[in-house]
């Protein structure tokens, strides 16, 4: 599924995954996300409730433009930096030019919707 994520007005492109909990998600669209800096790697939001994890895979090791959950404790993750192996940690997607990757290290607020 195509997404667009609207960082400080400029419209980043992304591919969801066809995963139980990448369609869980793409369920909750459009939002409307408050992010925060995690690790200096990542930014993170909450949604508004626990996405669907089954068939998950038990870890994920995630790269640079990656969109994930992070099932532990129920976040969204937008990685700008590749990140370390992680337990619960859930691959949504994928940023569909990698360069766009700069835009997520510095987002305040994102806002996601399905593409038709």
């Amino acid at each position: 599924m195509d997404i667009r994520l609207t960082i400080d007005g400029h419209g980043v492109d992304a591919t969801l995954n066809d995963s139980a909990t990448a369609r869980d998600f793409a369920a909750l669209l459009p939002l409307t996300l408050r992010m925060a800096d995690f690790h200096h790697t990542e930014r993170i939001a909450d949604p508004p409730r626990r996405l669907d994890t089954s068939g998950a895979p038990e870890a994920s090791e995630p790269k640079a433009g990656d969109l994930a959950y992070y099932a532990p404790w129920g976040n969204l993750a937008f990685f700008y930096r590749d990140g370390e192996h992680s337990p619960g940690l859930v691959i949504l997607g994928r940023l569909d030019d990698i360069g766009d990757t700069g835009r997520l290290a510095s987002a305040g607020r994102v806002r996601v919707e399905r593409v038709s």
